[in-house]
């Protein structure tokens, strides 16, 4: 699970293997969300990125020997899934609030033929959290992008180039709680037709559920 927020719910959810949070704002992280998602998720590590870190710390201090924070280059396994955490910055929203520290999560399963390529059941998503500036060699051949498509900080014009730079095979919307559904419709139609030349593949996940990629 990667930033259970203000705006998420998590109620129910099980089987979970990390509970990963990219940055401290309260659509990514809400504390009170912690306990009992680790109390349903018994087996689950807990990483987040270490100004977030803190301020859970704070909020749970109970959640002190749970906590763990990672850091950019690391890399952390969860079974057959590798996450490789990114980044530095949280993208400006303007000169007025201040810019806290911000880590993308690319996450691989799969793994490596005996020459040290891809294997053919490899796969690469990356959620850039709340930064779209992010570049690294994981990225180069990226199968599924998580593409925030509205926040205070956002244009469509920055999200559309940061679809064309990464040039995904797919993407999926994320970060659209503040949109209604027509508003919704117009951003995603956006990064579909204009995200690379001939459009881009686009996965919405709304209501979904479990979804095999």
């Amino acid at each position: 699970m990667i930033d259970p927020g203000g705006f998420s719910d998590v109620d129910g959810v099980r089987d979970l293997s990390a509970i990963l949070v990219t940055h401290t704002h309260p659509d990514h992280l809400d504390p009170s969300a912690i306990p009992p998602l680790l109390r349903d998720n018994p087996k689950a590590e807990l990483w987040l990125e270490s100004e977030a870190g803190d301020r859970l710390n704070s909020s749970e201090p109970q959640l002190g020997k749970n906590i763990q924070r990672m850091q950019s280059g690391q890399t952390l396994t969860f079974g057959a899934v590798t996450v490789t955490p990114v980044g530095k910055k949280h993208a400006l929203i303007h000169d007025y609030v201040p810019q806290p520290d911000n880590i993308g999560l690319i996450v691989t399963s799969g793994g490596n033929d005996a020459e040290g390529n891809n294997a053919d059941d490899t796969l690469t998503l990356f959620h850039p959290g709340d930064a779209l500036d992010v570049e690294h060699d994981l990225l180069n051949n990226l199968d599924v992008l998580c593409v925030p498509i509205n926040a205070p900080w956002a244009s469509i014009a920055g999200t559309v180039e940061f679809v064309r730079r990464l040039a995904p095979k797919r993407v999926v919307p994320i970060h659209d709680g503040l949109l209604n559904e027509p508003g919704r419709s117009m951003y995603i139609g956006h990064i579909q037709k204009f995200g690379a030349d001939g459009g881009v593949s686009v996965l919405d996940l709304r209501g979904q559920g479990p979804t095999e990629l």
